[in-house]
């Protein structure tokens, strides 16, 4: 057994239909940010002691959150107004917004230029819509948009290559944005299963985990793009979080609403853990190798340590 239960937090009742969306930790205030669409909001948690603490307001249609622990600073994708949100954790009513391209969705960060991606989903009743829109964080403002080649899923960034990695739902992609000039697609890797959706990466051995929604979780060379393997998946997956303590990679499915949990040494599933039907994200405490998972049904974050 690998997940192991510790409890439930109550959570804001929805005030309109969204649900939860991606979520993310700051190690410093043991916080967790995870996005509330049905709210309009941001709610926050406190990981050290399992409560509730608030709700940062008026961030519409709030998709997502990222943390920059190098910069202290959390980000928002606040999809129905095509903005981002930044501001610090000690100073949340310094909350300011930055117009970016439609839909914003996806984030990831450039910690030492400090530039924010965000991954637009797009509308493809919009011409050129399809883009990611590149942010100087310290001006506060968008200052590249780029044009790819279809709707956006996730986007990381990986360090050690500089490079952002942005999964594109259609074609089947990931492509690839050089931090040093990140004003255009530098490469694309094919994806050979449906739907490039959830993305995360093993930095000690190179690796790209890509969860699709044609039900496979597909490993690549991040340097290459070269497929290493493919594994079966019980659904169509949103977040995955690699944990690199101990090897292991949470996948998150909505439908019929489970964990599944891989060893990434042998790329073996190890475990499935049942959550709630439309719980599709996760959110993950590094420091205290805890996994959040949030039940829409129930307005609940349910609580597991990873031993």
């Amino acid at each position: 057994m690998s997940l192991q239960l510790q409890g439930y937090i109550d959570l804001p009742d929805h005030i309109k239909q969204g649900g939860f969306d991606h979520a993310a930790v700051h190690r410093r205030t043991s916080r967790l940010y995870v996005a509330h669409p049905g709210n309009d909001a941001i709610d926050v948690l406190d990981c050290a002691n399992d409560k509730f603490l608030h709700s940062i307001p008026n961030l519409i249609g709030v998709a997502g959150a990222l943390v920059s622990d190098e910069r202290n600073l959390i980000f928002t994708s606040n999809r129905g107004e095509n903005t981002v949100g930044i501001f610090s954790p000690d100073d949340e009513a310094s909350l300011i917004k930055v117009a970016v391209g439609v839909k914003p969705n996806g984030l990831s960060r450039d910690p030492q230029r400090n530039i924010l991606l965000a991954a637009n989903v797009g509308d493809p009743a919009l011409a050129d819509s399809f883009t990611v829109s590149i942010v100087d964080v310290e001006q506060k403002k968008m200052i590249a948009s780029v044009p790819v080649a279809g709707r956006t899923r996730w986007t990381i960034f990986d360090s050690r290559l500089d490079c952002f990695f942005v999964n594109i739902a259609e074609p089947f992609e990931i492509a690839v944005i050089e931090a040093n000039t990140p004003t255009k697609v530098s490469r694309t890797y094919p994806i050979p299963i449906a739907g490039p959706h959830g993305l995360d990466s093993d930095a000690n051995t190179g690796r790209l985990f890509c969860a699709c929604d044609g039900k496979k979780l597909v490993t690549l060379e991040s340097g290459t793009g070269k497929v290493m393997d493919a594994q079966d998946i019980g659904g169509i997956p949103d977040v995955i979080f690699f944990n690199a303590q101990l090897n292991h990679l949470y996948v998150t499915i909505g439908d019929p609403g489970i964990i599944e949990v891989f060893d990434t040494r042998a790329m073996k599933r190890i475990e499935t853990v049942s959550t709630e039907k439309g719980a599709h994200t996760i959110g993950y405490d590094v420091e205290r190798n805890k996994v959040y998972a949030f039940l829409p049904a129930t307005h609940r974050a349910v609580i597991y340590v990873d031993r």
